[in-house]
């Protein structure tokens, strides 16, 4: 029977061997919220660290319901593969944070890019929190990269905070939209052009085709509005994911932004995501202890009940909570 040091061993081993098994094991333990796994992982986590691997392209993507994510997605992917990459796909769902789901759709929906074997695509976890989802991509993107996949593509399913948290652990983040009638900008916040490094207008094809340019034309003017003098002005082009027209110019944009930013930029802007990353882990971790404390266990359900009662604040309620952990 093998220790668990040996089992450890042979895990790190498989993962930098590139064998799917074992990075499918990897991942599910880092995604794990028991405690005991958790400890595992970190060990694994350190291990890997030691693994010297070039710099893999980190992208997220993201985009407005019925923008036609996974198609462009696929076809990213599939021209990357056919070019000799190794692409992970990795999806961030805040539904699972409500839910305890996971985004099962995405596999189906990339059908061709699921069989590619120099693809890998993975649901998001029931992680508890978003926080927890965050915290189970970054690590399952450094699972990725130990294995030598070279580009990971973090696609944010849903939509608002769970978008900002992805830009935060990405080195370009991709904003997906559609020409629609009247207001091209409506339902695209002024946050997300914030965030956003390069912008493609996706469905470009067809009678669409004329209707696109114009909004791409009219989003660049937008993006150049909200971004000061002397920043990166995000380029907007037009693409179609399922007629995999414009795929490969929105993937020049994207290594012209990371191009831009340089060995230096990048280095700095990982090492600044690394320290926000390290206190997100610090809040989840505490949010965690907290949950499996007994003495909160020991009054959980009273307060509740209290609270739903309209017996107790909410402000008391959460000064009890605390006390029964500090004590």
């Amino acid at each position: 029977m093998p220790t668990q040091q040996q089992s450890l061993d042979d895990l790190l081993a498989g993962i930098v061997e590139g064998r799917r098994a074992a990075v499918s094991r990897a991942i599910t333990l880092v995604e794990s919220t028991k405690p005991a796994h958790r400890d595992t992982a970190r060990e694994l986590l350190t291990g890997l660290a030691d693994v010297e691997r070039p710099a893999a392209v980190r992208v997220g993507i993201s985009g407005v319901p019925g923008v036609g994510k996974s198609t462009f997605i696929e076809a990213l992917g599939s021209r990357l593969t056919s070019e000799g990459h190794k692409v992970g796909v990795l999806a961030v769902d805040p539904s699972s944070v409500r839910t305890g789901g996971s985004v099962l759709g995405d596999k189906t929906r990339m059908q061709r890019l699921a069989v590619d074997p120099n693809a890998y695509i993975r649901p998001s976890p029931s992680a508890g929190t978003l926080g927890g989802v965050a915290r189970a991509t970054v690590q399952a993107m450094a699972v990725l990269e130990a294995a030598a996949y070279d580009v990971v593509l973090v696609e944010t399913v849903g939509v608002g905070q769970s978008e900002v948290t992805v830009a935060g652990m990405v080195d370009t983040f991709l904003f997906l939209t559609i020409a629609r009638t009247g207001d091209q900008l409506q339902g695209i916040k002024k946050g997300i052009l914030e965030i956003a490094d390069v912008v493609a207008v996706n469905k470009a094809d067809g009678d669409r085709e004329g209707e696109a340019r114009a909004a791409a034309r009219e989003l660049a003017g937008a993006l150049r509005l909200v971004r000061g003098k002397g920043e990166w002005a995000p380029p907007v082009v037009t693409a179609s994911g399922l007629h995999d027209v414009g795929v490969d110019g929105v993937w020049e944009q994207v290594l012209r932004h990371r191009e831009y930013l340089g060995d230096d930029g990048l280095r700095d802007k990982r090492a600044r995501q690394q320290l926000d990353f390290t206190w997100a882990l610090v809040r989840d971790e505490l949010e965690q202890r907290l949950r499996h404390d007994p003495g909160v266990r020991a009054i959980r359900e009273e307060v509740r009940d209290q609270v739903l009662a309209g017996e107790l604040p909410a402000t008391v309620a959460a000064d009890r909570i605390l006390q029964a952990y500090d004590g």
